[in-house]
């Protein structure tokens, strides 16, 4: 049974992990016959979005706490992560990819990541590992590793940031899934484009479905 790290980065598209691109990914894992354990760093928000009104709303919250609303509880802090004891870590997305575990969302290709994200995606390429990820997760993907090929769907300013990270984008549609071999790197759009809940099962199920074949 493969095992998977999924990493999330809190609960709600605006500010934290997109539940639907998560839970499904999960659910692709367990129907493929794989398991998984959840991870999050323990780390503030950079700011919480009211999801009904999308405003900001004047309090802070912890991501490794709100990502335990989607695992139900039972999560890690991914500072205890161990790329020994997977065979591969994917990174679903929503808005807290790209500003709580990156500044994607504030400094496009100037963009810091999160160090224990970084520890994490660097122990998996050095082991050869597998490395997915959803919507905008494929742009932090890239700035942490420069030189490799991505999707992010058809969003051009997103495209242009990954090419100046140093990335190579390629154009998809609906649960098409590009693989950069040479990095074992797995990225699909999901709700980068204007997608319905289907479509993300899609996306979430190939990219699962895909890692597994090189395993």
């Amino acid at each position: 049974m493969k095992k998977f790290a999924v990493v999330l980065s809190g609960s709600g598209v605006f500010d934290g992990a997109e539940i639907h691109e998560a839970t499904l990914t999960l659910l692709a894992i367990h129907q493929q016959g794989g398991e998984y354990e959840i991870f999050a760093p323990d780390i503030p928000h950079h700011h919480v979005i009211n999801h009904l009104t999308g405003e900001e709303m004047p309090e802070q919250r912890n991501v490794l706490v709100e990502s335990a609303r989607i695992a139900r509880g039972k999560i890690t802090d991914l500072k205890d992560f161990n790329p020994d004891q997977f065979d591969a870590i994917i990174f679903p997305g929503g808005f807290g990819v790209a500003k709580n575990l990156s500044t994607v969302a504030f400094d496009g290709p100037d963009a810091r990541v999160n160090h224990d994200v970084e520890l994490a995606v660097k122990g998996m390429l050095e082991r050869g590992k597998p490395i997915g990820a959803l919507c905008i997760s494929p742009a932090m993907i890239a700035r942490i590793i420069g030189d490799v090929k991505v999707t992010i769907g058809q969003d051009a300013g997103t495209i242009e940031a990954i090419t100046k990270m140093g990335g190579t984008h390629v154009e998809t549609t609906h649960g098409e899934v590009v693989q950069d071999e040479q990095h074992k790197v797995f990225t699909t759009p999901c709700y980068m484009l204007d997608a319905n809940i289907s479509q993300i099962a899609d996306g979430a199920g190939n990219v699962v479905r895909e890692i597994i074949k090189v395993l």
